[in-house]
């Protein structure tokens, strides 16, 4: 039964029976165990005898319900039940609190409120009451016996004089007080104020000056309840009463101690008290305004600096030659990167020289093929039988792989130089090396046969002139590579304008040099090689071993391969014609390397695909839109003047920084720059279903992420017209007209050939239009 049925049959009202609540404390007796029930009669017996007479206010319901909340405790449950059921704590009502009349006026007594006006001096005036006294309880206060009476005196007594003490000496400890000390005394601004007792602010009242002093801190008036209370008649009786003057109240403790008291003179004269730092003198005012110490080193050390190199080396008459040595040596120490001459072109005419110096046709040519065919060793072989490789290299090889377990690959390694590619036994990258013949000059790219370095082998087949198709001819391994990697590169080879292709049949000697294995492994690949769009007369077979050189440079001398009178396979190298040079067309390199070297910073190497370059001239670099000057050129590890399309150059770059040179970007000329696009249309053959998706778009070394975005139309194979309009999805083997959207802008022309691929697969390839 699936998981979704189950739950479709699940019974959810058997399940919640149990969360019913409506059996109550019955299911909940029936749940107890016989030593819970034995256990919980114990506990009620033992709490009724611990409440005695008390245990019939409760019933035996509730007992169990607090035996079984406190888990049995009978002390708790006796105290629980006590104070819930039996003497519950009954809360008191409070009681209303009278309204009592409360005084603010002593509060302010120690709060500074700088210089009030007496217009503008607060008189707290007791508020009317209701005739017959407050509510609840007499007007007056009780009577005091005589002997709290007694009491309060002595204890009034004895405050004020621990008050007089404390203040006589704390006035002693801060009379001298002031932050101006020697300036007279009418100029400190801790002079205190004046306050004066309250019979002479009587004798003051009177008078035109104010009252109290204008730094004076606070002024606080008090009418009290018990005096208004104490006065004949009430204010409803008297309403025309005036009342009485206020009072000043004496000054606390602590104010008396900040502010001493002085004499009445300076009431007629308020004092003010100045800003802070306004006594300072002006040279300790203007101490910020002048430089600093620091400041004043720097700058005398900068004026000695800039004499020192103005002043000439010595005053003395100097020899001419001294002279100008040194001008020389500052003109080189005054040199600065942006002031270094550009090298400068010699105005070759670069196609007229490379037609006096033509000795040697110049050729490039891919080995491709199934992992394991065995490409790498009879290339190996091959540069070892023409004496490009001496044999004690090879013997070095052979020791080093032996030695690893690895013996039959000492020829390998001749291409494979990298460690991880020895280790691995398997080809990475494009591996180049060169070899000459009496009549071609020829450029070996030995191309990775594994399907995870298939974006190398489209590099390595976008810069060759034809290719090498090697099959592995033992049992088994053919028919593997059949549905391999020797189908997906013959389409790549054809995809990027490859017509001439030779197939080595390696391994012959393994099955004995069979003419029939090798008729049989011949139909097979050209079959294949005709359906993908190779014509037959540029498809060649050569049986070959690469690992004991039969066939490929000298012809075999095993009885067994007598049968085989065709050419060898350097032979049939030499009959291959190159592709024709774009020479009259604007300079396109495909930069296949970027390092530094000896000769230059930035140093770049690649196959020139049109045009022809020479040292001096100006280039650019797109997509990033730089501009380059060619310090020096090296061709076949040669210093050249001048380079043409068709050959693989190194150049030596100035005036541009390497992070603006990525490997994939195409160098120009300056006067005819490539057009950086981000969204093409291009004619595809279609390998695989093709639909709006994502793809990785191919041109050389350049590897980019796109999306079909449209597809415009099929078309037929011969004619090129549209046979339909906007299908939904191609087929594959169909030819149709689609729109790539990519990622970012990169440098693309009409006439390109592209490679698109998705998901490890190759989908589709064609020209741009």
């Amino acid at each position: 039964m699936s998981r979704h049925q189950a739950y479709r049959n699940y019974d959810y009202e058997n399940d919640l029976d149990e969360f019913e609540g409506d059996d109550g404390l019955e299911d909940e007796e029936e749940e107890l165990s016989p030593e819970d029930r034995a256990q919980m009669d114990a506990g009620t017996a033992q709490v009724r005898t611990a409440l005695g007479i008390e245990s019939s206010k409760i019933t035996t319901q509730q007992i169990q319900e607090a035996l079984w909340h406190y888990y049995y405790d009978v002390d708790k449950s006796v105290t629980y039940l006590t104070t819930k059921f039996i003497a519950p704590l009954v809360k008191k009502k409070e009681d209303e609190a009278t309204e009592q009349h409360i005084s603010y006026a002593s509060f302010f007594d120690d709060m500074p409120w700088l210089n009030i006006s007496k217009d503008r001096q607060t008189i707290f005036i007791a508020p009317p009451r209701t005739r017959g006294g407050l509510l609840g309880g007499a007007g007056t206060p009780g009577k005091m016996s005589k002997l709290q009476a007694l009491a309060a005196a002595r204890k009034k007594k004895a405050d004020d004089q621990k008050s007089e003490e404390k203040l006589h000496r704390v006035t002693q400890h801060l009379g001298n007080l002031s932050t101006t000390p020697g300036l007279p005394e009418s100029t400190k601004e801790n002079v205190p104020p004046f306050y004066p007792s309250p019979g002479e602010a009587a004798d003051l009242t009177g008078a035109d000056t104010p009252m109290i002093p204008e730094n004076v801190a606070f002024e606080q008036v008090q009418v009290s309840n018990e005096r208004l209370q104490d006065q004949p008649g009430t204010i409803e009786n008297q309403p025309d009463q005036q009342p009485p003057p206020p009072e000043i109240a004496t000054p606390s403790p602590f104010a008396r101690a900040l502010l001493r008291p002085t004499n009445s003179s300076t009431l007629s004269s308020p004092k003010t008290y100045p800003f802070p730092y306004m006594n300072v003198t002006s040279s300790s005012a203007d101490a910020f305004s002048a430089p600093s110490p620091d400041d004043v080193v720097l700058k005398a050390q900068s004026q000695a600096s800039s004499k020192k190199a103005a002043a000439p080396a010595s005053k003395k008459k100097a020899d001419p030659g001294i002279k100008s040595a040194e001008a020389t040596t500052d003109s080189m120490n005054n040199l600065k990167i942006d002031d270094a001459p550009l090298p400068k072109s010699k105005n070759l005419d670069v196609l007229k020289e490379f037609q006096k110096t033509q000795s040697k046709k110049s050729a490039s040519f891919v080995v491709v093929g199934h992992v394991d065919a065995g490409k790498s060793t009879l290339m190996g072989r091959l540069l070892l039988d023409l004496d490009v490789v001496d044999q004690r290299t090879i013997q070095k090889y052979r020791k080093e792989a032996e030695s690893i377990g690895k013996s039959s690959f000492a020829l390998a390694w001749v291409l494979d130089q990298r460690s991880e590619e020895r280790s691995r036994g398997v080809t990475i990258d494009i591996a180049t090396n060169k070899f000459e013949t009496d009549t071609t000059s020829f450029t070996i790219l030995d191309a990775p046969g594994h399907r995870d370095f298939i974006p190398n082998m489209i590099a390595g087949a976008s810069q060759a002139d034809f290719a090498i198709l090697v099959v592995d001819a033992t049992t088994g391994a053919f028919e593997a590579g059949l549905k391999g990697q020797t189908r997906e590169h013959s389409l790549l080879l054809r995809s990027m304008g490859v017509s001439r292709i030779i197939v080595a049949i390696n391994k012959l000697d393994t099955v004995g040099w069979s003419q029939e294995r090798f008729d049989e492994i011949s139909q097979q690949v050209s079959g294949f090689l005709s359906a993908t769009g190779f014509q037959l007369k540029n498809v060649s077979f050569v049986p070959v071993s690469g690992l004991l050189g039969d066939n490929i440079v000298k012809r075999t001398t095993d009885e067994a391969a007598r049968w085989y009178d065709g050419k060898t396979l350097v032979e049939e190298l030499e009959s291959s014609e190159p592709m024709a040079r774009a020479l009259h067309k604007p300079l396109r390199l495909t930069i296949s390397e970027v390092y530094r070297s000896t000769q230059s910073p930035t140093t770049i190497s690649g196959r020139i695909d049109a045009g022809s370059l020479q040292a001096g001239d100006a280039l650019l670099v797109q997509p990033s839109g730089e501009k380059a000057y060619v310090k020096s050129l090296e061709l076949d590890q040669e210093p050249v003047d001048w380079a043409v399309a068709g050959q693989n150059v190194v150049i030596h770059l100035s005036n541009i920084d390497p992070i603006h040179i990525r490997v994939g970007d195409i160098v120009c000329d300056t006067k005819h720059p490539i057009a950086c696009i981000d969204t093409f249309t291009v004619k595809i053959l279609a390998f695989d279903i093709l639909m709006p998706m994502q793809v990785d778009v191919h041109r050389g070394r350049l590897h980019a992420a796109g999306q079909i975005v449209e597809m415009p139309a099929l078309l037929d194979k011969v004619k090129g017209t549209v046979t339909k309009k906007k299908p939904r999805i191609v087929k594959p083997g169909s030819v149709a007209r689609v729109v790539v959207k990519m990622g970012a802008k990169v440098p693309l022309e009409a006439g390109q050939r592209v490679v698109l691929r998705s998901g490890g697969e190759t989908v589709a390839a064609g020209l741009l239009e």
